[in-house]
C-alpha cells in the first residue's frame, strides 16, 4: 500500500512539473504555444475579454518572470551576504504583488485565481492593462507605456521619465512585444486549427 502511495506521490509531482515546467524557448511564442497549447486558449481568451495583445501579454511575462511560475524576487543582503527579506511580495508569472492581486480577485470575482497558474496570470494582465487605458488612457497596443504603468504602479507612472532604468526595461518589453506579434503571424492559423488537447 505504501509502494502505491508513493507511486502515485512521484507520478503527481511528475504531472504537476510538467505542466508548470518553463517552456525551451521562451523568446519565441509559437514554440511556447506549440508547448503549450492550453497556455495559447488562455491568452487569447483574455484578448477577447481585455483587448490586450497575446504579444503583449506574453512581453510581460517574459520581462517579469521568464515564465517562471515561482519566480520571485531576490532577497536582499545585509553587508552583500546574509539574506534578508524580499523587496517586494512579487510572485509567480505575472509578478503582481498581494495587494494588486487581490483587488484583481475582488474586482473580478475571480476568488480561487492564484500567481502560480498561467490562466489568472493573463487574465491579471488584461484587467490591469485594461485599467491602466482608462485611469492613464494608455492604449492597450502600446507595449511601451503600458509596461511602465505596469511596473511603475497607476499613482508614480507621471514620474517615469526620470527612472532611466524602468524605461530601458519597457524597451525591451516593446521590442520582445514586435518579436511575439511577429512570430504569432506565421503560427496563428496552425494554432487556431488545432481543437484538440493532446497529452
Amino acid at each position: 500500500m505504501g509502494s502505491l502511495k508513493n507511486k502515485f506521490v512521484i507520478l503527481f509531482i511528475f504531472f504537476l512539473t510538467g505542466c508548470s515546467s518553463i517552456p525551451s524557448n521562451t523568446a519565441n511564442s509559437c514554440s511556447i504555444f506549440n508547448e503549450r497549447y492550453l497556455w495559447y486558449k488562455y491568452a487569447k481568451k483574455t484578448e477577447q475579454k481585455w483587448g490586450t495583445p497575446i504579444y503583449i501579454q506574453l512581453a510581460i511575462i517574459k520581462m517579469e518572470s521568464d515564465f517562471d511560475w515561482l519566480a520571485k524576487p531576490a532577497r536582499q543582503k545585509i553587508f552583500k551576504v546574509i539574506p534578508y527579506k524580499r523587496p517586494s511580495s512579487s510572485f509567480g508569472y505575472s509578478q503582481a504583488v498581494k495587494g494588486t492581486w487581490e483587488q484583481y480577485k475582488k474586482e473580478t470575482g475571480n476568488k480561487l485565481a492564484t500567481r502560480a497558474r498561467f490562466k489568472d496570470s493573463v487574465d491579471f494582465i488584461g484587467w490591469y492593462t485594461s485599467k491602466s487605458e482608462t485611469i492613464l488612457k494608455i492604449s492597450k497596443q502600446d507595449a511601451f507605456k503600458q509596461y511602465l504603468a505596469y511596473h511603475e504602479g497607476w499613482g508614480n507612472f507621471k514620474h517615469y521619465k526620470k527612472n532611466k532604468k524602468v524605461i530601458g526595461l519597457a524597451k525591451k518589453v516593446e521590442k520582445q512585444s514586435n518579436i511575439y506579434k511577429k512570430q504569432l503571424l506565421s503560427c496563428s492559423n496552425s494554432l487556431n486549427k488545432n481543437k484538440y488537447i493532446i497529452f
